[in-house]
């Protein structure tokens, strides 16, 4: 399978912007003025032969041509009927890759007018992105080609996530919401209709791209069938990838046709393939938030035995049955030696069993103490921690305690937290410092019993 070269396009040295814009409501301007508050060092070029000599501090120009500097990526957001002439004009410049944001091709019927820039895009070796898409961000070279400005969307923080994704709608509310998760983004990938450049040669890519630890995905369709079982065989015992696939019924795949110009296919055997290669399927926006989350914190499980450990009991067995029903958890037995030793800590109220229900006037000493007899235990391989911070004695200082023993361990521990305010700030603080929280028993296992399998299929010889 030839691999692309999306290196220009993900961290470009080199970005000429055309079709940028005075006017602040044209796609243009705010694709130019992303580039600007992202603090980008490249070099940037405007490109529209109308706007005048320049625009915030940028020089304009009326081709790419005229630049005459070397240009590893072109931004195209003009109307769809010139986007062709563009690209002729980029592949005469010798410019590397192009992103096209413009629709109006395929989507609505022009296939003729996404066939020639196909053509074009091949005809000089250029490897373009959409059309009809957001594009890219990458935080840490500090590109973003997104026309939705920064006060409507919220962008992610530097991380390990990478997000390929067909929809620009799904992309830029996934991306909204990730910037309030407790991971960060490598980065995003918007490809639209996938007229050149598609979700197989994204994937390739990112399988060596040392800043993805983790992919996650909304595709609508997959155009290489043959091509995607390759990189599926390979990628998933590199690094996880979680997918969520749109198009499940008659009216959702004929929606998706109308949307990127996707062959949605038959949802049960894209479902099978992606089981079979190790991908972890979401079953909607929030499973791929979850998923994300503990993919991108917590090294693989080397078993299912699971401990849980709480302030509130009734939420405990909430979460025991889901780690009963999950199909591939177990609720562990404690050890001889842990139960004698939480019986001389523990006070008289607190039923030395799992789940271990430390009592509501539970603090942080108490949850510290719990967890140091058990981090010794082998019957325990994961550990489930709630905190319910409505109580009197789960404070900052509880918090506290859980982030100091997730430094020291090294099994996986997530936390359920459920709760307004003061329950999201405390959140706000264990996740900043590493620890996945979720917020009911249902998204914490589910998330866990993702990790768990991938971890099978991933050693599996």
């Amino acid at each position: 399978m030839k691999k692309i070269n999306l290196r220009p396009m993900l961290k470009p040295a080199s970005v000429a912007i055309i079709g940028a814009s005075r006017d602040p409501e044209k796609v243009g301007h705010v694709i130019l003025q992303n580039y600007l508050n992202a603090g980008y060092s490249g070099k940037l070029y405007a490109v529209n032969k109308n706007a005048g000599a320049e625009i915030s501090g940028i020089k304009v120009f009326g081709s790419v041509l005229e630049i005459k500097q070397e240009i590893d990526l072109a931004v195209i957001a003009i109307p769809a009927q010139f986007v062709p002439e563009a690209m002729e004009e980029c592949g005469k410049a010798g410019v590397k890759t192009a992103i096209v944001v413009s629709g109006g091709f395929a989507e609505t019927g022009n296939k003729e007018l996404q066939d020639r820039l196909v053509k074009v895009a091949e005809k000089y070796n250029m490897p373009t992105l959409g059309p009809n898409c957001l594009g890219v961000m990458d935080p840490r070279s500090r590109i973003d080609t997104l026309f939705l400005p920064t006060y409507k969307l919220s962008r992610p923080s530097v991380g390990g996530v990478s997000f390929v994704c067909q929809s620009g709608a799904v992309g830029s509310t996934v991306l909204d919401l990730i910037s309030g998760e407790g991971f960060g983004l490598s980065k995003f990938i918007s490809y639209g209709n996938a007229a050149n450049v598609d979700e197989v040669d994204i994937l390739n890519y990112l399988m060596d791209d040392e800043e993805t630890k983790v992919i996650i995905m909304y595709v609508e369709g997959i155009k290489r069938g043959k091509e995607f079982i390759e990189i599926a065989k390979k990628i998933t015992k590199v690094k996880p990838v979680v997918v969520l696939k749109a198009g499940r019924t008659p009216a959702g795949i004929a929606a998706a046709h109308s949307h990127t110009a996707a062959l949605a296919g038959d949802y049960e055997t894209h479902e099978s393939i992606f089981r079979q290669f190790g991908f972890t399927v979401a079953e909607d926006i929030n499973d791929l938030l979850n998923y994300a989350k503990i993919f991108s914190s917590e090294s693989l499980p080397t078993g299912n035995k699971v401990a849980v450990i709480t302030n509130g009991g009734g939420v405990g067995v909430l979460t025991a049955d889901e780690i009963s029903m999950s199909g591939c958890l177990e609720m562990s037995k404690f050890t001889k030696r842990s139960c004698d030793a939480l019986r001389k800590i523990m006070p008289a109220l607190v039923n030395i069993r799992n789940p271990l229900d430390l009592a509501g006037d539970a603090d942080g000493e108490r949850y510290s103490d719990a967890l140091s007899v058990l981090s010794t235990d082998d019957n325990i391989d994961i550990f489930v921690i709630i905190t319910l911070f409505q109580t009197p004695g789960a404070d900052s200082r509880a918090a506290a305690s859980l982030i100091s023993f997730k430094e020291k361990t090294d099994k996986p521990m997530i936390d359920i937290s459920i709760g307004a305010e003061y329950t999201r700030m405390h959140r706000i603080m264990m996740e900043s410092s590493g620890l996945p929280v979720y917020d009911s028993p249902l998204a914490a296992i589910s998330s866990l019993s993702a990790l768990l399998k991938y971890s099978i299929y991933k050693n599996r010889k």
